[in-house]
């Protein structure tokens, strides 16, 4: 009798469990939804059935979270409907990004990166090309190229200090099929003189006036970004609508009077402190390293082919160098 009523005690245990989970599911679900627009109001209905679909099949193909056959044409009419963009399917989650961010008084690192897409396709012009990669050599040992097919998307994710996740501030979709022969133009003209919105790069510019304009309080982030975006254009926008930003450069750019550069200026520079990291080699070995860490406020000027286009600018550099690992 005993084992029954403990069995019968740990079911609706799971039960109760279940029910909550699917009530904070739901709860969470209509806030994200709740800020979409769409033209159409069958639309909105559709969508939010197929992201249900979708969650109760997180991993699987369109078909299997859809269950039938049905089902699954009303997913890909909707995916294929000329009414329906990106920009409504993102607006709700949008608007609950910027909620959040409300609520909060911390300071929020906006993380920005890129991320490829691949698919197998034999005609890759028919969605795109993210990149060219090396495929084994012919029969005259000569290097073979493989188009890899598929889209790009470029986001700023929206993250407190402690790493709590808030939402996507910015996205933007697109394929490599817009800039095809790029490469071969650097050869006969300057990328300099290109237009900085011509350039693929033009993203990390716009994903930032975008998560600005969403967050509405530029002076509580820090836009965060890797080599790529080592801007000086970037930096200027940052200035221009008074928000932050940390990137890690690769351009050893003029500093002071012009007659030196950055890493002159971070030579003279003491160490400032001193910052223990855990690291592990390809056997899983744990070792300590220590960062040297410098900074220094510092008059940077803008590249020689721009100095008329942008202004001089007062930065911070943050120099880090490790003195080896034990």
């Amino acid at each position: 009798m005993y084992g029954v009523e403990a069995k019968d005690r740990m079911l609706k245990s799971v039960v109760k469990e279940r029910l909550k989970n699917e009530l904070e599911h739901n709860i969470w679900l209509s806030h994200e939804l709740s800020g979409c627009k769409f033209k159409d109001e069958h639309l909105g209905k559709r969508f939010r059935t197929l992201i249900e679909q979708l969650w109760n099949g997180v991993g699987e193909s369109i078909p299997f979270a859809c269950q039938d056959w049905a089902s699954t044409k009303v997913a890909y009419r909707f995916f294929s409907n000329d009414r329906v963009n990106e920009k409504e399917i993102l607006s709700g989650h949008f608007q609950s990004t910027r909620e959040k961010f409300s609520k909060t008084s911390d300071t929020v690192l906006v993380l920005q990166d890129t991320t490829e897409f691949s698919y197998e396709q034999d005609q890759p012009e028919i969605i795109g090309a993210t990149r060219i990669i090396p495929n084994g050599k012919d029969t005259y040992g000569k290097l073979k190229r493989h188009t890899k097919c598929g889209i790009l998307m470029h986001s700023s994710l929206a993250v407190i200090s402690d790493g709590l996740p808030l939402g996507l501030a910015a996205i933007k979709f697109w394929t490599r099929k817009q800039f095809k022969g790029t490469n071969t133009l650097k050869k006969h003209i300057n990328p300099t003189q290109v237009s900085i919105k011509e350039k693929e790069s033009y993203r990390w510019l716009e994903s930032l006036k975008h998560s600005t304009r969403l967050l509405k309080d530029p002076d509580r982030c820090v836009h965060i970004g890797d080599r790529e975006s080592d801007i000086y254009k970037l930096f200027c926008t940052a200035q221009k609508v008074k928000t932050h930003f940390l990137v890690r450069t690769c351009v050893d750019r003029l500093a002071g009077d012009g007659n030196h550069t950055i890493s002159d200026e971070m030579d003279e520079v003491k160490v400032k402190g001193l910052h223990r990291i855990e690291v592990r080699d390809d056997k899983g070995n744990v070792s300590e390293a220590a960062l040297e860490i410098k900074y220094r406020r510092l008059r940077m000027l803008p590249p020689i082919g721009k100095q008329k286009e942008y202004p001089e600018l007062v930065l911070t550099v943050i120099h880090t160098e490790g003195s080896g690992a034990h």
